[in-house]
Formats: structure tokens, sequence, C-alpha cells
């Protein structure tokens, strides 16, 4: 559920109408609408002249050699000790005036003592700690980049330091100008194409329709939300050269503060730390314990004693809280820009695929319900499971050696009902909608994903070169070779040993596949053993319900081996992806990914893959079962089918899986921060009130995780997997998805908000690697529901039957008449005289009759004992396997062609947005052009009067 970013307006934003003219900023220009040509949109000098008249009464223009000297001071030599007084609550407005900045910058635990410096990074180390050298001269290099600093001591241990970071301005812009940082230079142009009249009058009488419709409770109150300038800007890259194209109101705000975290990040990542080749980067600081933590600060409380609405937002960290973080707005759209400009473009986009995702589930979650209350009112008129329940003469032959006794076949009328609920006749049709909904879902995020990169400057972005990580450097620093991008000599991996790696590597995966084969084996043998078990329990409930009560503990039991499998996983995944030895951290990234993805997929999936195609496939029959071990007995599917098994393993293990998945998300941290305060008051009395700095505050906060947003990433792909690949066989797997979104999106923001440390701003294109792993799983669930209905469900005998073999037989009708016989028919016989003395049960089934039994029934398509060839398959048993077999592979054809014919026909990019695109960057061209033919002009005058004109002089 998410917000567009023109959800986020600015009101100053002007519009171009064809027909009259443009106001800007107080400025009118009246436009000749050209009929044809390039420019014939409007007419470019006069708008130019209005922005550049605009631009001088504003007084944007900043001199380039203009000296800007800082009043903070570089006091680090100083460490000022923690005073309980010398901090008050941190509610600071968004933006404070007046003379009494300085005073109230004091006690928000912001800025530097001088209340003038906004602490931009924090570093955190102990005194106690060994690493002195290494930190002297890392600070002594952090003075030397400009970078100015400031320590001081906790309030509640003096051993633990604090070092604030503050970049000035002119380290800002040549930092800006290196990473290549965007920033506003000009408000955007929108153009509206001419409209008919017709159209207009249309319009009017819509826009007059629109007002008295209620509004839509979704979107957010517009005045609530700051009016973030970038979005209505054209940006470029900053160059202190073209200082005067910018547009900067103040110095100190240019640069909103996740963009000056990330510039004093760069910076801190590329000092040295110890005279030496290559020994730089914060990163290995923290790695070998020189700094216990590094992180911006969040921008003041999230909390505050006035109302939001009568007094205002605190700062952005408390407009987030309330505006998305809260409860009370799970039904509002995501306030996005806001989120990327705190957290940056990549928590920003995974917050935008999480909330698109969840909006795409609204139309599966409807269609899933639909089937499933379709088999509700349609289940009356099932005649199968009519015949199931009508059917008390017909004896069921024990579904496990000696101690299961014989059944009607009317006792599963129950599992009957539930199954049709699940298995009827609209079961294909939403398998096929989820496999085209899949492709959609990943079409339209290509589109959505593209406006987005659009709207936060993200499509001319590239990652720049990554820095090699300290262990691969460490390992293969004695080979080095030339990296043909820069030109400077670097570690070298051979050829060979990497080949070596990637093998142990990849027989650790298998290895660990086969653990997860083994496991499930594992249950398969605790369902064989406990059924015989359950079938003689004294309890009449679970005694004549043990294939039911098997089921359920077994699906209880294999969750709690995910669960406790998933934890090795992890650490087997580290230990196989350090093995490997990435050159880069986004290769590490990468590798990681893959491999737990892939562990936790198995793990998760497995169980369900012997339900859904191994469950009853290969028990033999009465007489001749197949046997593990030559022992035990393979488990058989309920009389009422297959499916029931596989509905109860997918609802038990998803409902479980995300309930355990959305306490432990907000409830690890929330216990760790409550230790964390116990322990302070503990220490300092519950009587005495600390009122913490900033910097102590989020320090006592959890930090990220330290595989950033794998988790998060991980558990909706899982999801994903569950919604779409077994969604066959339970149709109300989207709504659960659904539900659970609902509260993922503002459990993950509450966390982001409250209890976690702010993490750092970094930027994205897009979601990486998991789209990759998204295409792979909608092209599984294509196949994966063609075998659950051909083979799982009882859909394809019951087509055969009804054009076969029914009552309609060579009709061509297939209605509920048509079905009369059907269990009969799908039914074999079997002398009970023909068991083995290891299957032979203890009851001779004279409870039925008064008489012993001499045949039984069982679910196969068999002759009779007396035929010529006793319980051989009978002609109904190809053509059911004829007519499976090319279910699947029209079904999988077809399904494919619809998915390839959507991606052909929805193109990756936008029409409008494409029209918008080429549009800016003509504009662009043309602003600049002017802007610097203005200057050269302006300095070609100056030289005139100053007498220092020379000839051959351009323009």
């Amino acid at each position: 559920m998410e917000a567009s970013s023109s959800g986020i307006t600015n009101g100053k934003t002007k519009v171009f109408h064809p027909e009259g003219g443009v106001d800007l900023q107080g400025y009118q220009l009246d436009m000749q609408i050209l009929p044809d040509g390039p420019k014939s949109d409007v007419d470019f000098s006069e708008i130019l002249n209005a922005i550049q008249e605009m631009a001088k009464d504003v007084n944007i223009l900043f001199d380039e050699l203009e000296a800007v000297s800082s009043p903070c001071k570089d006091d680090d030599s100083l460490l000022h000790p923690g005073n309980l007084t010398s901090t008050s609550d941190d509610a600071s407005r968004l933006e404070a005036g007046g003379e009494t900045v300085p005073e109230r910058n004091k006690s928000n635990g912001l800025y530097f003592r001088d209340g003038k410096c906004r602490i931009d990074y924090i570093l955190v180390y102990r005194k106690s700690n060994p690493q002195t050298e290494k930190r002297e001269v890392f600070e002594r290099n952090i003075r030397a980049e400009g970078l100015q600093m400031e320590k001081e001591s906790s309030l509640i241990n003096s051993d633990i330091i604090f070092v604030k970071l503050h970049a000035p301005w002119e380290v800002l812009g040549r930092y800006a100008e290196q990473m290549n940082v965007r920033m506003p230079f000009r408000r955007k142009i929108y153009y509206l194409p001419r409209r008919y009249k017709f159209m207009s009058r249309i319009d009017k009488q819509i826009s007059r329709f629109r007002r008295w419709l209620p509004k839509k409770p979704m979107r957010l109150d517009k005045e609530t939300l700051p009016d973030l300038e970038e979005n209505d800007c054209y940006t470029a890259p900053f160059s202190q050269q073209r200082i005067h194209h910018f547009i900067i109101h103040n110095k100190e705000t240019f640069f909103n503060n996740a963009t000056r975290s990330r510039i004093v990040h760069h910076i801190l990542q590329r000092i040295k730390y110890e005279e030496g080749k290559n020994k730089i980067g914060l990163n290995r600081l923290l790695t070998n314990g020189s700094y216990e933590a590094a992180f911006p600060l969040h921008e003041g409380s999230y909390r505050s004693k006035n109302s939001i609405r009568t007094h205002g937002a605190e700062n952005h960290r408390h407009l987030l809280y309330e505006c998305w973080a809260s409860w009370g707005v799970w039904y509002k759209y995501q306030p996005l820009d806001l989120v990327r400009r705190y957290f940056g473009e990549k928590i920003g986009l995974y917050f935008a695929w999480l909330g698109w995702y969840t909006g795409m589930l609204f139309p599966a979650a409807f269609i899933g319900l639909f089937v499933f209350l379709y088999g509700v009112t349609t289940l009356d008129h099932c005649q199968v499971s009519k015949e199931v329940c009508q059917a008390t003469d017909i004896i069921m032959c024990p579904v496990c050696d000696k101690y299961c006794p014989f059944m009607r076949l009317s006792d599963s009328c129950v599992y009957a009902k539930v199954t049709h609920l699940f298995d009827n006749g609209a079961t294909v049709f939403f398998a096929v909608f989820m496999a085209v909904w899949a492709t959609v879902f990943l079409e339209f995020w290509k589109r959505r994903r593209a406006v987005i990169a659009y709207d936060w400057d993200l499509i001319d972005w590239e990652e720049e070169e990554e820095e090699i990580r300290p262990q691969f450097e460490a390992k293969y620093s004695k080979k080095e070779r030339m990296n043909p991008i820069s030109g400077k000599p670097e570690p070298y991996q051979a050829f060979t040993d990497k080949c070596s790696r990637l093998i142990v590597s990849a027989s650790g995966i298998f290895f660990m596949i086969c653990v997860v084969i083994a496991a499930v084996f594992g249950i398969v043998i605790y369902r064989v053993v406990t059924v015989s078990t359950f079938a003689a329990f004294k309890w009449a409930l679970i005694r004549n319900n043990s294939q039911v009560a098997t089921t359920g503990t077994a699906v209880c039991i294999n969750f709690c081996i995910i669960m406790l499998l998933n934890v090795l996983y992890e650490k087997v995944a580290l230990l196989l992806t350090n093995l490997e030895q990435p050159r880069t951290e986004s290769e590490w990234e990468n590798s990681f990914t893959l491999k737990m993805f892939l562990f936790q997929f198995v793990n998760l999936n497995s169980s369900t893959f012997y339900i859904a195609f191994f469950l009853g496939r290969f028990t033999g029959h009465p007489g001749a079962y197949l046997r593990l071990i030559n022992r035990w007995r393979l488990e058989e599917c309920h009389p009422s089918g297959c499916l029931i098994d596989l509905c109860m393993q997918m609802g038990i293990i998803m409902v479980l899986k995300q309930t355990w998945n959305n306490f432990m998300e907000l409830g690890y941290p929330l216990i760790q921060n409550w230790w964390t305060r116990r322990k302070v008051r503990q220490e300092h009395g519950p009587e005495r009130k600390i009122s913490f700095p900033q910097w102590e505050k989020d320090y006592n906060l959890q930090p990220m995780n330290a595989y950033g947003l794998f988790d998060e990433y991980l558990e909706m792909i899982l999801q994903f997997g569950f919604t779409t690949i077994f969604v066959a066989a339970f149709p109300l797997a989207p709504l659960l998805a659904l539900l659970n979104n609902i509260i993922e999106i503002r459990l993950d923001a509450y966390k982001f908000v409250t209890q976690w440390r702010r993490p750092l701003a970094s930027r994205a294109k897009d979601i990486g690697i998991w789209y990759g792993i998204l295409e792979g799983i909608g092209i599984l669930s294509v196949i994966t529901n063609a075998f659950v209905i051909a083979i799982t469900s009882d859909f394809i005998p019951r087509l055969v039957y009804a054009y076969k073999y029914g009552p309609c037989a060579g009709q061509g009708e297939a209605g509920q008449k048509c079905m009369v016989g059907y269990v009969n028919a799908s039914l074999s016989v079997f002398r009970i005289s023909d068991f083995e003395n290891r299957s032979e049960p203890e009851s001779d089934g004279s409870e039925f009759s008064g008489t012993p039994l001499k045949y039984c029934r069982y679910r196969d398509y068999r002759d009779p004992p007396h035929s010529l060839v006793p319980y051989g398959y009978t002609l109904q048993f190809w053509h059911v396997l004829a007519a499976r077999l090319a279910f699947i592979i029209v079904f999988e054809h077809l399904v494919f062609c619809i998915k390839h014919l959507i991606s052909y026909l929805i193109p990756d990019l936008p029409k409008d947005l494409r029209d918008r695109m080429r549009r800016e960057k003509y504009l662009i061209q043309e602003m600049m052009y002017e802007a610097e033919l203005e200057r050269l002009q302006k300095e070609r005058k100056e030289r005139k009067k100053n007498g220092k004109a020379h000839h051959n002089e351009w323009p």
C-alpha cells in the first residue's frame, strides 16, 4: 500500500497552459503556441528570461570564490564529560529561526556544544580498547580531510566515548562533486497538451462531480507533509564551478541530513588508519574492534507532548511515526518520498516494493476468496461429496498394518466436503489467474520502479566501482595485477583457486540439501509409524481420525525442524560464502543471498513437495504394498484424496511461519531495548530521571541487521512462493498473505523508526538479485500448479469419467448429473483373504454386517481379483494418465504463452514517463545553454567596462 510521488506535491508548482500564460513567482508570461516545430509547446526564451529574473529577485546566486568561514571549533582534543543537566527533551522543530536557535540546538542533542554545527555522524569506542594508535591516526586524518570533531563521554559509562563529526560546507561541496550527488537547480516545468473544447467541458463536469464524492481515505493529508522541494525540481550532479545554477536558499540546509551522513561515511571509508598500503576504511576499524559502532543520528524523538494536528511535527522522525509507523494509519498510503528522504533510496525502494506487492495482492485475495466461496455455495450440489456421504455400504480397506480398522466410506464425508471447498470447478481458472497475476505483478513493478527511479533521480545513477573486501585483500595481497579501470595494482585471485573454492562451496550446498531431504525422510517415517499408533489409541476421537492427527502433528514437528535448521543454514551459508572469498561487498551479498534463499526455500517447501507429488503415489496396492527398508508400509492418502493433507500443510506452515516472523521482528528489538533501559534504571535509580542526548539514545537502540534488508526481503520472497507455487491447492493463501503484509508494513515501519538506529542512507536503482528470484518463482509456480491440478487433485479423473465413462459419455457434457457413479468407478475391489500376514487387520469386519467381510475397496483403477490378470491396471487408468500428461503440457504451454505475451505487451517504461524524460532533457539543455550564455555575456560586459576586452572573444 503505497502513495505515488505525486501524493506529496508542492503547492507552488507552476503549470504551463497552451491557451494562457505561465505564472512563475509573480512573473506573468504570455506565450504564443506555434503550430508545429520542436519548440511549438512553449517559447523558451521568455521562460528562461523569467527564470533568470526570478533568480535575481530571490538572490540564490553565490560567489564561487567566496570563502565560507565556519563558526565551529575543532575541540576534539578536549573530552567533554557527560553532564546530566546538559541535555533536555529533544523536541526540536523542523525549521527553527530567530536568535534562540543556538540555545535550542545546544539542548536537543543534534549539534555540537556551540549549537551551530550539526552532528552528521557518530563514532563510538571504549577508552579501554587497545587499538589506540590506529584511532589516533584515523582521527588525525579525519581532521586533515576538513571534518570537525568533538568528543564526549557517556552519561552511564565513562569508558564509552562518542566522537561527533561535522562536515563544513567546503567539505560537503568538494565530496558532493566527487560523488556526483544530484541536487536541485530549477523548478520542473509541467506541460499540458492542447485539449479540444469538448474534452475541456467534459473535464470540467467530471471535476464538479468529484467535489461531491468523499475524499480517498487512503491518502495522507498534504498539509501534514513537508514540502520536499527536490521532488519538483530538475536535478543535476553538483558542481562548484556551476554553483550559481543550483537553488541554494541556505547553505546549512542545502544538503539534507541523509545526504550529509552519506558524504561523511564516504569520506570515512577512504581515510587511512595506519601508515601503509591499503590500510584504510571505517569498516575495517569496526571489524577489528577499534570502534564499537558508527551511525548517523535520528532527527530527535519520535514522540511529542503536543498533537501533530495542532502543533505540527517536531521533526521528520516524529512525522514518520505519526503518518507511517503508527497503527492508526494502517489503511493509509505510505509517504514514500519522506521515507526516501529520511532512510535513503535503498530502504525506500524496499517499502515501495512491499507496498506494491501488498496492493497487487488485493485482486488475488479477492479471486481466491471467490473460489473458496464458490466451493461453499456449490457444496450441496456436488455429486461426488453426496455419493461419499451416502456410501454407507462401501467398506474401505485399512490404511495401515494390523491396527487400522475397516471403515465406511461415508465416515470421510466431512473430509470430502472440505476437499470440495478447495478442489472445485474454479480451481483451474484460479491457477491460470495466479500464473498470469505473477507476471503482471512483475511487469507492472518494472514500470512502477521506473517512475520511482525518475522521481528519485536514479535513472542515470550508476554505482561507483566498489572497494575490495578487507578479507579478500588480506588473503591475496601477495598477488597483484593492474585494475583495468583505475590503473592501480590490486590483489588478484587465481582462476584455479576460485574454481576450487566454488566446487567446495557447491559441495557444501549439496550436503545441506541432503540434510533437508534426510529431515523430510524422518518426517515420512514418523508419519508411517504414528498412523498405526494413533489407530490403536484409546481415545475414540484420535482413533477415528488417525490420519488427520498424523498429518497435524507431522506438520507441527516439521515446522520446529524448519526453524531449527534455519539457524544452522545461516551459519553454513556464512561459512561457505566467506570460503568463496568474494571480491567486493555486492558479490558477497549476492552469493550469501542466493545460498540462504536456496536453503530456506528447500527447507520450507520440501515436505510440501512430498505431500503434493509423492504421498500415496507409490504405495502399491493391498496384498502387495511397497515398504521402506522392507519394514514400514508407505502412507496412503485419505479416502477423500490427498489434497486435504496438502491444504493442512500449507495452512499450518504459512500461519505459524508468518506469526513467528512477526513476533521475532518486533519482539526481539523491543525486549533488547527494554533490557537496556532496565539496566540504566538499576544503575542510576528509578527515581532519578536522566535526559540522554540524542547520540546516547540512538546508541542504546538496536543496530540494523548485519545483512541489511536481507531478512525483510527473504521473508516476503518466501511468502510469494507460498502464494504462487501451490496456490491451486490452497486458494486462501493470497488472503493470508495480504492480511500479514498489512501488518508487516507497519511492523517494519515501527521497527525502523523507533527500535533501530538510523541506518545509513544508501542509494539503489532496484531490488537487486531478488527480482531474478521472483521471476524464477513465477516460472516454477506454473509447473507446480499444473502438476497439482493434474496429479494431486481429482480434476482430471472427474473430467475423464464425465466425458468417457459416465452417464453423459459421448454427449460432450460434464455437469453434476454426469458425475453419477463416479465414486464407485474410482474404487477398486480387493479380496481380504489376499492380505499379507503382516498387513492382515486384527478385525475381520464383522461389526459392519454381522459376518466377516470378504471384500473391501481402495482408491485405484485396478481389475478385480477374479479377472484374468488380478489387480492389473484397467483401461480407465491409462486414459486418466494420458489426460493428466496432456493437461500438464497444454496448461504449461498456454500459461507460458500468456505470460510472454503479457511481458511483450507491457512496456517497461510508461509512455508518458518516456515523454517527460525526453522533454526534461531538452529543457535542461536549453536552460543550461541560456544560463551559460548569459554568464559569458555578463563577463564580456564587465571586461569592456574595465577596459580588458580582448579580440576574437566568444561569443
